[in-house]
């Protein structure tokens, strides 16, 4: 499919990569050559041979595929994987291969400059025998490794770029590189024989490799800059995340549904609107497990479907909990009302965490959604990587209108505040801060409802309990200072009473709107 994404662009051609498309503003440049670039294990082969799968797939468009380095039936095989029949689409002419792999036993010869012509004829007749639209070329630094390098091989490259463009198609060149941010290329040759580059990244982020995808020029067209996250998916192959994508363009409503809290529905001013995305955070211990459930209980009562990804517990145990709680997460679960995912953060990457949600997401419907706890996928991660993460989510939830409760773990017992929630604060609508408060040598709960976007709320902080019932929230503190700060002191009389003065003085008169 032909796209043009700017009047004065060049056509384009959509690669159909999930997500690269939206960076490339469209795809890639109609009949001209990009060179896709990277280190070892950035996934060079699979973008190309994933350019002519999604062609024949989704667009109806052959391809061609020259191997300069790994024999056909490695590509069959490896690809497999990826749910692609290179074989079955080889025997219906939609797929070709051109083999210019070493031979096994095969010496390496150089006797004089190196002429690309014979080649040149066995893609042609390729692209002509099968009406190829797409060639992939993996990877021209195969040339140089059979033949060494030579001046002429350059004036080659070109002549073979030239020969694809004379041909109508669009052509995917491979290319090694030594380092994810040094030289373009290893030979410093290939990326002027293509007319647009693009530049694949595995690299070592904080003990953790993340692949990024980076268009850096396309002649005579637009794309976005920056760098992209992108990972790769069993069955599906290359998928780019594109936080560009993302628009302020959700609706609003001013639906409440309830917290599955009596009293907390009152401190949110009636409860959570239903669009919103709650973080619930505090220390450990101090109950947003419990939070979490009653909020998904309340719904699953309601007859809404319900789904929750842990991170930090088993199954056996959220059950054991709940049940503790009078929540019965086995019997939900069999009428089909709630959906409980347990994973282990390390497992896989971020970018691999939030795909596999979107997809549960989407097969599964829910009403509600509770993610417990971002905290501990905070860890496995590069601060950069996470909150890309939070973004991305919290922008899927709101596009599809879904409540998302959010809970993480503050790393100080008494006050204090976690790198989660000062980097995810901004863009969650409502916050729940969860606290211990010590009084007069004994450990009490705290509760406050810090933000309320677009809502009065309480601005208490309450005392709670917890039993077999589930939260029991009290009155509020009066007698503590510090408690957000963990910096307790009694109160005296004097100052009490100075405060309830202030606070009678601050009261807005009933036609007034207070909101916050």
């Amino acid at each position: 499919m032909i796209t043009i994404d700017h009047p004065f662009s060049v056509p384009k051609v959509k690669t159909e990569i999930d997500g690269f498309d939206l960076i490339a503003n469209g795809g890639l440049p109609v009949g001209r050559s990009t060179l896709v670039s990277g280190t070892s294990g950035s996934a060079k082969t699979v973008f190309a041979a994933q350019f002519l799968a999604a062609g024949i797939e989704r667009s109806g468009e052959n391809g061609v595929f020259v191997t300069f380095e790994e024999p056909p039936e490695d590509i069959r095989r490896n690809m497999k994987g990826f749910g692609w029949d290179i074989a079955g689409w080889e025997a219906s002419r939609r797929w070709a291969f051109v083999d210019a792999s070493p031979q096994p036993g095969q010496p390496l010869q150089v006797a004089g400059p190196y002429d690309l012509g014979a080649l040149l004829a066995r893609v042609e007749h390729a692209v002509q025998k099968v009406g190829a639209r797409r060639v992939s070329i993996d990877s021209v630094g195969g040339i140089f490794t059979q033949l060494g390098e030579n001046a002429n091989i350059r004036h080659e490259l070109l002549r073979l770029s030239m020969s694809m463009r004379r041909l109508g198609a669009t052509t995917v060149i491979t290319a090694e590189r030594l380092e994810d941010k040094g030289p373009v290329s290893r030979h410093g040759v290939e990326e002027f024989v293509s007319d647009n580059v693009v530049l694949l990244r595995n690299e070592l982020q904080d003990e953790v490799r993340r692949r990024t995808v980076e268009i850096l020029k396309f002649r005579g067209a637009t794309h976005q800059k920056g760098e992209w996250p992108f990972t790769i998916v069993s069955g599906e192959g290359i998928i780019v995340i594109p936080l560009s994508a993302i628009e302020l363009k959700q609706k609003s409503s001013d639906a409440r549904i309830t917290t599955g809290n009596i009293e907390l529905d009152r401190m949110c001013g009636g409860g959570f609107f239903r669009d919103s995305v709650i973080l619930v955070s505090g220390p450990t211990g101090t109950g947003k497990t419990l939070v979490s459930t009653e909020y998904l209980a309340a719904g699953a009562r309601a007859g809404q479907r319900c789904l929750l990804f842990a991170f930090e517990e088993s199954r056996e145990q959220l059950f054991r909990n709940a049940a503790g709680w009078g929540v019965e997460f086995s019997e939900l679960e069999s009428k089909g009302l709630i959906r409980v995912i347990c994973e282990y953060p390390e497992a896989m990457a971020l970018e691999d965490h939030l795909i596999r949600i979107k997809k549960e997401i989407l097969d599964f419907n829910p009403d509600r959604v509770a993610i417990d706890s971002l905290s501990a996928l905070e860890r496995v991660a590069s601060l950069k990587s996470y909150r890309e993460f939070v973004i991305g989510l919290t922008s899927y939830i709101k596009h599809r209108e879904i409540p998302g409760l959010y809970t993480a773990t503050t790393s100080a017992l008494l006050g204090g505040t976690s790198i989660t929630e000062t980097h995810i604060s901004t863009i969650t609508d409502s916050i729940i801060l969860l606290r211990y408060v010590e009084d007069i040598g004994r450990v009490h709960r705290g509760i406050a409802v810090l933000k309320m976007r677009g809502s009065r709320h309480d601005k208490d902080i309450r005392e709670f309990v917890i039993d077999h019932e589930g939260l029991h929230i009290l009155g509020p503190f009066r007698t503590v200072f510090g408690i957000l700060s963990g910096n307790f002191r009694q109160v005296t009389q004097s100052e009490l009473d100075q405060v309830e003065v202030i606070r009678e003085a601050a009261t807005p008169l009933p036609t007034q709107r207070n909101s916050g």
